[in-house]
């Protein structure tokens, strides 16, 4: 099987993993999927992802290759998918290289680039998922405060709280934040964005240029990108990313009091997903945010 044959009958890559027809190497997956470099016939190679354990759930990388594609054709870099079947995804293999600070800067320029692209609403047209779990991607127009309380804070605290991963005081600021978001954070009009920039989601490539993978893309406001973007230690030469942002598409004033507000739904998403281990940072952002309110 060359790169030629997989395009034109991606539904037969299954059936050669399974008869071992295809060299399959691992590489470094997350939680959720299992990631390996499948090198072809031609020489060529792609990336591959499967469900870790059992059926992945329904869409799931249907989901993850539409939000590929609506990136791409906002000019965002991102991999070119190549096969999207219901229990894997493979996509274009970009090499791997370094951070630099130059690379860093066109990072921020794409950003800006994309966000500018703009989206005809908030969420999107497809089912979404973030990490393991399911996305209310509905369309909505009005405020991004309403919206982003209701599909984006909501159902993670619910789920957090259903699973005991938060206790009652960080339910209660989360809750107080909710209840006074509707008029909050500007009133820009939504971007196409990424939905889950946490910095493990930028691949610094070979070529000099890094890529944004794993999204859960979504008409979002974009501030919430640039503030995943400092969750978990920060992507390396962040300061460089945001000058460089900030030269091709200004922010709001005050936006960096706003940075906790937009890093909760994600740390939310942990709690929900992964456990209580996240409790501390949801507090944290929680009361930050009420500060700033």
């Amino acid at each position: 099987m060359d790169q030629a044959y997989l395009r034109a009958h991606p539904e037969h890559l299954p059936t050669f993993l399974t008869h071992q027809r295809i060299r399959e190497t691992p590489v470094g997956g997350g939680s959720v999927s299992s990631a390996s470099r499948l090198t072809l016939d031609d020489g060529s190679s792609v990336f591959a992802k499967t469900w870790r354990s059992g059926e992945p759930p329904e869409g799931f990388f249907a989901a993850e290759a539409s939000g590929l594609a609506w990136l791409r054709e906002a000019g965002a870099p991102v991999p070119e998918v190549i096969v999207a079947l219901p229990a894997l995804i493979a996509t274009e293999w970009i090499e791997p290289g370094e951070p630099t600070r130059e690379a860093a800067e066109q990072l921020g320029r794409d950003l800006a680039a994309l966000h500018r692209a703009g989206a005809d609403t908030f969420g999107a047209t497809w089912n979404g998922y973030i990490g393991p779990l399911g996305l209310d991607n509905t369309p909505a127009t009005g405020s991004w405060g309403a919206w982003f309380a209701e599909r984006r804070l909501l159902p993670y605290l619910k789920l957090s709280a259903d699973r005991g991963a938060l206790t009652t005081t960080e339910v209660t600021l989360v809750e107080q934040i909710i209840e006074t978001l509707s008029p909050y954070g500007g009133d820009e009009p939504p971007s196409h964005t990424h939905g889950d920039l946490w910095p493990g989601n930028v691949l610094w490539a070979a070529d000099g240029r890094a890529r944004l993978v794993d999204p859960a893309a979504q008409g979002g406001h974009r501030e919430t990108d640039l503030a995943e973007l400092a969750l978990f230690g920060g992507v390396p030469y962040l300061s460089a990313v945001l000058g460089a942002y900030e030269e091709v598409f200004p922010l709001a004033d005050g936006w960096p009091e706003r940075v906790p507000l937009h890093q909760l739904h994600l740390l939310l998403v942990h709690t929900a997903a992964f456990g209580g281990g996240y409790r501390a940072d949801v507090h944290a952002a929680a009361l930050s945010t009420l500060r700033a309110m």
